[in-house]
């Protein structure tokens, strides 16, 4: 997959180090709001063995209110310069156009947008670079997506129709598809039944015979709550099974915040296989 400086290879689950530098996160809000907190969490992950960091400035956990343009770029920006000489590749998890624009000037190699490239301009700013691009499915948006009970004909089927859609728009748009992942967007407009479906045919939410990179992001997650019965914070063994879960289901990216379990817990699961 190309992704800016860099070209992903898939022999193995690659693991993305989630640096949330927000306010209001709904499980490490506030922890690495500033330069150097994110920084030295940043220099952590990368020693813990993450593949790729994904710099967030805004919350996109159910109910959160937006951020302001200007602050989400001056949360994101100076720490995308910053982390550029660390040659690892940087994604940055936003959906606003001008975030986009300004975060690829600053040395971004992915863009990972839960809304998928629908917002107006967001095509136009990352068209004419060579960045990786995260597409994910949302139903509804962050402030209400998760009120009431979403609904679904079959939501493996309609989370690949969205895709599909997704993805003609990308190509008419002139950007080469081996820039894309996809991501099923667990937790974004989903009962836990939903999510679990999700999980299970993870393949199969992908348009039938292609091969996109798949992206699994569950860390810490309600879906795993749900089951466990554990808060946010008492979440690591469920989002370490979660996250071996979805590598045997083919997940090329799985996004944690736990980096160094994780990338434990994935190497016992190689080696196994490997070994079969």
């Amino acid at each position: 997959m190309q992704c800016g400086r860099f070209t992903l290879s898939f022999e193995r689950p690659l693991v993305m180090g989630i640096l949330n530098v927000t306010a209001d996160s709904f499980s490490d809000g506030g922890r690495f709001l500033t330069r150097d907190a994110a920084l030295a969490r940043a220099e952590k992950m990368l020693a813990d063995g993450a593949d790729i960091i994904d710099i967030g400035g805004e919350s996109t956990r159910p109910g959160a209110p937006p951020v302001p343009l200007d602050e989400e770029l001056a949360r994101v920006v100076p720490i995308v310069e910053a982390l550029r000489g660390m040659n690892v590749p940087l994604s940055v998890d936003t959906y606003k156009p001008a975030v986009m624009r300004a975060s690829l000037d600053a040395g971004a190699d992915l863009i990972n947008d839960i809304w998928g490239l629908r917002q107006e301009g967001a095509l136009d700013a990352v068209k004419d670079s060579t960045c990786g691009l995260c597409v994910m499915h949302m139903l509804g948006e962050p402030r209400t997506m998760q009120a009431g009970e979403p609904v679904y004909d079959d939501v493996v089927h309609d989370v690949r129709a969205f895709f599909e859609e997704r993805l003609e728009a990308i190509e008419k748009n002139g950007i080469d598809k081996a820039r894309v992942s996809l991501d099923p967007g667990y937790g974004f407009g989903k009962t836990v039944a939903h999510n679990y479906a999700l999980l299970a045919k993870l393949t199969e939410t992908r348009p039938i015979g292609s091969n996109y990179a798949l992206l699994a992001g569950m860390s810490r997650k309600s879906m795993l709550g749900a089951v466990t019965g554990r808060g946010a914070g008492e979440r690591l063994a469920a989002s370490v099974a979660a996250a071996v879960c979805a590598a045997e289901r083919g997940a090329a990216i799985i996004r944690v915040h736990d980096v160094a379990e994780t990338v434990d817990a994935l190497k016992i699961w190689r080696a196994t296989r490997d070994a079969s």
